[in-house]
């Protein structure tokens, strides 16, 4: 690239929306989103004492941030158990649900929900891991049309059924 080129606002290799979880024990979750979901890492960037001041990982075709807790940024990891609840997680397909879930727990992630057949054509099921961060994991099974959606929601909903 010639200095006066101007750059890419979005590079080629993120999304627009590129989530950052920030985790006490970096390297651990690291490891952890390897094994669960096949992540490759990108970059690391080392901070004192072993911490990791910022590294990328691909899941798929996305990117995914992952930072220890620091004062130096001003970042905070949520517990280990995660939060009573959560008004955000991540979403996250796979092609085989039931494996990814059951390592998951195998690794030591807490199962919130198994894995089961959706009304909207995914089988999907949650899991929130070692670092405290709540993930849905789901395989679409079924292509399923705005008519038949919601064909299935009133039938859900018209039998008391939560939204």
């Amino acid at each position: 690239m010639s200095p006066t080129a101007t750059p890419n606002p979005i590079p080629d290799t993120y999304r627009r929306v590129t989530p950052c979880l920030v985790v006490q024990g970096a390297a651990k979750a690291l490891e952890f989103y390897r094994e669960v979901f096949a992540a490759t890492e990108r970059t690391r960037v080392p901070g004192p004492g072993g911490t990791i001041l910022h590294s990328e990982i691909e899941i798929g075709d996305s990117v995914v941030i992952v930072e220890d807790a620091t004062r130096l940024m001003g970042t905070e990891a949520p517990p280990a158990g995660g939060l009573p609840g959560s008004p955000t997680f991540l979403f996250v397909y796979v092609e085989d649900v039931d494996a990814v879930v059951a390592r998951a727990v195998e690794l030591g992630a807490t199962l919130k929900r198994a894995p089961q057949d959706q009304l909207y054509g995914d089988r999907d099921g949650s899991v929130v891991d070692p670092y405290g961060h709540w993930w849905t994991v789901a395989t679409h099974v079924e292509d399923v049309p705005p008519e038949e959606l919601e064909r299935r929601m009133a039938a859900v909903l018209g039998q008391g059924g939560d939204a």
